[in-house]
């Protein structure tokens, strides 16, 4: 336990916490729902697991959430998997997406920004605007309520028009980025049968234009179900034969019709990384998205219409759609399309600066990557306007929070938060009115009961746990696709603790009420006994400037014997010798423990990833424990699969 405690990094401003909207939102729910008045966030956060459906009921109250028809109860059954909320009531997702425009037309509701043109706005009235003509175009094309509507789109104004014109008819969006290639795309659009695909004729990223138009050939080629393809000219090509151009569908003076569809109908479809088999397709609801999102972007990262909300993404990955939902808040979205690191590893903190964003989102990788590539964007730039710099994808180490605290800027709040694709949403992270330590996430969000747990599920303080949900989250898949009595379902979150989301990472529930996460629980390494997440081995070794980024494994061997290799990919000009293999031992037994020194230390040419930039940690030790490929890892989820030869080749060595 600890016996003192630690200072945080950095603590909010008494005058920011007394503006924040979780702080309104707390005085406002106390008057009208029984809300706790003091106490802070940690008793409202007791509360809103306490009583969950006083907690929603005041959300979108709070928020103004319009159903066309009223619910008849907030949460009819807490079941899980099977919770229903807000049964009876209907609305639409796109409707509340579009409501700043009443009042605010003439604001920018959008930023496009790419690797060589300036900021460009696209107004709210022009946004209703388009996303009433093609809404239009669309119904009369045959798209109805249900039906799935495909995307092959980079980061750029046509696919908010889009998304949101299929939210308006009622169908479901699913979305890839163009870097995906047509086998990746098809593992995905297959499983849903899309009756259109959105898709660019390419791309720009690094410098470079990438054509795609071969690929979008064979989508179409590929998906019977296709009933109209539309053409966005990106690189300012002509429309193939038998293509819509995008401007034709987008020019016509239309009002937006929005269908009233039950809270339970589903928005969009999102898909796991996919390491082995097909991607899960994961279907989430527009009530259900709607009112997590509005609780997670208006009170956890208080973003309202004076703010601009960029994040780092692209349409393949579940915080696209986060992102987009910043226009609930009726926030400016900055949309960036390209490289992260082009021209040089700076790129996104110049975004930042042209673009005034008050509330930045990227990866911890990237945070780790200007660490050693000696970038100080807090002396180079005017970075006055962000206030929080948000992490995601792995957890943020230590150094991370002290590079963006001393090279951005000492008053920055600093979000590291961690969710999933699973929820579209975050199970621990951003608290505008609590502290930041080191490591560490604030707390629980708001309605998410969070708890480590251990084998036998008794809950665990300030100790490695497995990550559960004991209570459902309104954004849970309401199912998956083509799943249709709900085993797989059922058999990826809820076999270990019946009832219960096991979401299959490690962390520890501090007695402060921080989170911490330490890795996949599935991957976890366990040397005589004592468990350890990869994130934490990560962290220790790429302080070294020499290790550019590694892979942790724990092999079980079928004599009962354990071997645990890291690999490294080096930075340009090192060398892995005696002398900084002794380093990297010396690191891990300094740092973390002495059991878990790696048997062995291997360089590697790079680390494969899966196309959302996961570390392919369970695949790996599947093809060292003598699986074959075509068994360990789905060749479509994969950003580089050559990598996975060497792997395949160690494996074979020690047979």
């Amino acid at each position: 336990m600890p016996t003192e405690e630690p200072q945080p990094l950095w603590r909010p401003d008494p005058r920011h916490v007394a503006a924040a909207r979780m702080t309104a939102f707390q005085a406002w729910a106390a008057d009208h729902h029984g809300a706790p008045a003091t106490g802070g966030y940690p008793t409202l956060h007791r509360w809103s697991v306490a009583d969950p459906e006083a907690f929603w009921k005041a959300v979108v109250e709070w928020f103004d959430v319009r159903f066309s028809h009223p619910y008849e109860r907030v949460l009819g059954d807490p079941v899980m998997p099977g919770a229903r909320w807000f049964e009876g009531a209907t609305l639409n997702y796109a409707e509340h997406a579009l409501r700043a425009a009443a009042e605010r037309s003439e604001d920018p509701a959008l930023l496009r920004i790419d690797e060589t043109h300036p900021p460009t706005p696209v107004t709210w009235g022009e946004l209703r605007r388009q996303v009433g003509s093609l809404a239009a175009a669309l119904r009369a094309r045959g798209v109805r309520p249900g039906d799935r509507v495909s995307g092959y789109l980079p980061n750029v104004p046509e696919a908010v028009v889009a998304f949101l014109a299929t939210a308006a008819v009622g169908a479901v969006w699913t979305s890839c980025a163009p870097d995906f290639g047509a086998r990746s795309v098809l593992d995905r659009f297959r499983q849903v049968e899309p009756v259109v695909l959105f898709a660019v004729d390419g791309y720009r990223y690094g410098g470079k234009e990438h054509d795609r138009r071969e690929t979008v050939a064979e989508l179409r080629r590929e998906l019977p179900t296709l009933r109209a393809v539309v053409h966005v000219p990106l690189l300012g090509t002509d429309a193939p034969e038998g293509a819509l151009p995008w401007s034709s569908l987008t020019a016509a003076q239309v009002e937006p019709v929005f269908e009233q569809v039950p809270f339970d109908h589903p928005l969009w479809v999102l898909y796991s990384s996919g390491t082995t088999g097909l991607p899960k397709a994961i279907v989430q609801s527009q009530g259900g998205i709607l009112v997590e999102h509005l609780k997670q972007l208006g009170l956890h990262c208080d973003l309202g219409p004076d703010d601009r909300f960029f994040w780092y993404t692209s349409t393949g990955w579940m915080m696209w759609n986060f992102l987009v939902s910043g226009l609930l808040t009726g926030t400016t979205l900055v949309l960036y399309d390209g490289s992260p690191g082009f021209p040089d590893t700076g790129a996104q903190w110049r975004v930042v600066e042209e673009t005034r964003a008050t509330f930045y989102g990227t990866s911890a990788a990237y945070v780790t990557a200007c660490g050693k590539a000696d970038v100080h964007p807090g002396r180079d730039l005017d970075l006055s306007s962000v206030r929080c710099v948000a992490t995601t994808g792995s957890p943020l180490p230590p150094d991370g929070f002290r590079w963006l605290h001393d090279e951005v800027r000492a008053d920055l709040w600093i979000a590291s938060v961690s969710g999933g694709t699973d929820v579209c949403s975050c199970f621990a992270g951003a608290v505008p009115t609590l502290p930041v330590h080191l490591g560490e996430l604030q707390a629980p969000c708001l309605g998410t009961d969070l708890q480590a747990w251990d084998p036998a599920g008794r809950p665990l303080v300030d100790e490695v746990g497995e990550l559960v949900v004991v209570n459902p989250m309104p954004s849970m898949p309401i199912r998956f696709w083509n799943d249709p009595d709900g085993t797989r379902y059922h058999d990826s979150y809820f076999a270990t603790y019946p009832g219960v989301w096991r979401h299959g990472d490690w962390i520890t529930l501090t007695s402060r009420g921080t989170v911490v996460v330490h890795g996949r629980s599935d991957s976890t390494l366990n040397r005589q006994g004592v468990r350890m997440g990869s994130a934490d081995i990560y962290e220790a070794v790429e302080r070294l400037p020499e290790i550019k980024e590694s892979l942790v494994i724990g092999v079980e061997r079928p004599d009962g014997g354990y071997w645990m290799p890291l690999f490294v990919h080096l930075t340009p000009g090192a060398v892995l010798d005696g002398a900084l293999t002794d380093r990297v031992k010396r690191t891990i037994r300094e740092n973390l423990s002495p059991r878990h020194v790696p048997d062995e230390i291997i360089e590697v040419p790079a680390i494969p990833h899966t196309l959302t930039g996961k570390r392919l940690e369970v695949p790996v030790k599947r093809l060292l424990q003598g699986t074959p490929l075509d068994r360990a890892v789905n060749p479509g989820s994969v950003d580089d699969l050559d990598l996975l030869g060497f792997y395949l080749d160690l494996a074979r060595r020690d047979d």
